[in-house]
């Protein structure tokens, strides 16, 4: 399949540059780039899924505090004044 992509002239320079580099044809440096960061994203996306999921698993079982805890945790985790 081909697709045609529009390039800024210096996004290109960049690109042609990393393939240069390498050794390799542009285009294959182009398609392993969109792919590694099409992958980022998809394992971005499950992990914070997961992350959701574990938070609200932990509240229906009870396990979480309060915004006033949270926010004294902060306030002496990052020795922040108190709003009092």
């Amino acid at each position: 399949m081909s697709i045609v992509v529009t390039l800024s002239p210096e996004l290109e320079a960049l690109l042609r540059d990393k393939a240069a580099r390498q050794g390799q044809d542009i285009s294959i440096v182009a398609s392993e780039l969109l792919a590694s960061v099409l992958e980022w994203e998809v394992q971005e996306l499950k992990e914070a899924v997961k992350g959701i999921q574990q938070g609200l698993d932990d509240f229906d079982s009870g396990r979480f505090r309060s915004f006033h805890e949270f926010a004294e945790e902060q306030r002496r985790k990052y020795n922040l004044p108190s709003d009092s």
